[in-house]
């Protein structure tokens, strides 16, 4: 037999590193003086940035954002055993927990295997956790429980809609949500100025309506927008001989239809 000690685990050395950060005598001063509130904005860039990489589908980044997103589970971890609330462990537990519970088909019961039986079940569980929740806080459960406020606002929207489209709360069809699209236009244009904005969120929210109907998600169909836009917009920049600012509107019209024919990265 070695005499050696066995070799440290990865995540148990990520957690000593966090906890020597965070050593109010030895660690990190700026480590030290964070909160749950100043860390959680890292918390959801970290996530922004894995879902991009993935979105370019740089596989040799992916370990890495991977790895930061896991120093915020950790972070908040450490600081919530600093306070006496729950370690590491508990997070980890709870999660293995209730993916077992969800997964009937996997963990316990057999005859849950079909598609539809499945999702009927993830979503029966799920209305169960939420009521368990409104019981122990003493508030009437709803459909729309635990949909995080931080959310991107089209994402949030579109899980709002799903939610209330479970109690049947929806149009019966597209054509109905198409008539209030041109609706909420409507009335976006005609609009005072202290009424813009809140016609505006309407048209917003329609169309993520009109997104979920069609099958697509409305946050991943604007973040390919917005990647198509700055690839165009920097290819004009490129190929102009001079600052697009000197340029008049119908010259920038050219250049933008030079780079819509350019192919896609």
């Amino acid at each position: 037999m070695s005499d050696q000690p066995p070799e440290e685990r990865p995540i148990d050395r990520l957690l000593a590193v966090m906890r020597r950060l965070r050593d109010p005598e030895h660690g990190c001063p700026w480590d030290v003086e964070q909160t749950f509130a100043t860390i959680a904005p890292y918390t959801i860039e970290e996530a922004y940035e894995v879902a991009d990489v993935i979105e370019r589908q740089a596989w040799g980044e992916l370990p890495g954002e991977l790895g930061d997103l896991l120093l915020q589970v950790v972070y908040h971890a450490q600081m919530a055993e600093e306070a006496g609330l729950f370690a590491f462990e508990d997070v980890a537990r709870a999660v293995a927990d209730k993916l077992v519970a969800r997964h009937p088909h996997v963990f316990a019961e057999p005859e849950v295997r079909t598609a539809a039986a499945q999702r009927e079940h993830w979503e029966a569980t799920k209305a169960e956790e939420r009521a368990a929740k409104a019981a122990a806080s003493d508030a009437a459960p709803s459909a729309l429980d635990d949909l995080p406020h931080g959310l991107p606002a089209l994402t949030r929207a579109f899980k709002l809609q799903k939610r209330a489209a479970r109690v049947g709360f929806d149009w019966p069809d597209l054509d109905g949500v198409r008539d209030k699209v041109n609706e909420e236009l409507d009335e976006l244009e005609t609009a005072s100025a202290d009424e813009r904005e809140e016609e505006l969120g309407d048209l917003l929210f329609t169309l993520v309506n009109h997104a979920r109907r069609l099958g697509l998600d409305p946050e991943t169909a604007l973040r390919r927008a917005n990647a198509k836009f700055e690839h165009r917009f920097r290819a004009m920049e490129r190929t102009s001989d001079v600052p697009l600012e000197q340029l008049d509107l119908e010259a920038l019209e050219a250049l933008w239809q030079q780079a819509k024919a350019l192919p896609r990265p």
